[in-house]
C-alpha cells in the first residue's frame, strides 16, 4: 500500500529517508555524495513521484520504491 507523503510529518519522513539511505545506500557514480545529500535526494525523488512510499503489512514495514517498480510487482 502506497503512503501519501503529504500526510507524514516532516521528521517522520525525513527519519525514514535516513533509515532507507543508511540501510540501502545508492550508487553516486565517481563522485561521493554526504549523508545529508543522499537524504536530500531521496526526499526530492519522493515529492517528485518517481519513488514511493509503501506499506507491507506482511513485513509491518515500511520502504522507498521505483514508481515503475512498485506497480509491475503489484499487478
Amino acid at each position: 500500500m502506497i503512503i501519501p507523503i503529504d500526510e507524514l510529518d516532516k521528521d517522520t519522513l525525513t527519519n525514514i529517508a535516513e533509515s532507507f539511505v543508511l540501510r540501502e545506500g545508492t550508487d553516486y557514480g565517481a563522485i561521493e555524495a554526504s549523508f545529508e545529500d543522499k537524504v536530500t535526494q531521496v526526499l526530492q525523488s519522493l515529492k517528485s513521484g518517481d519513488t514511493v512510499l509503501v506499506y507491507s503489512e506482511l513485513h509491518d514495514s515500511v520502504n522507498i520504491q521505483d514508481k515503475q517498480e512498485y506497480r509491475q510487482a503489484d499487478d
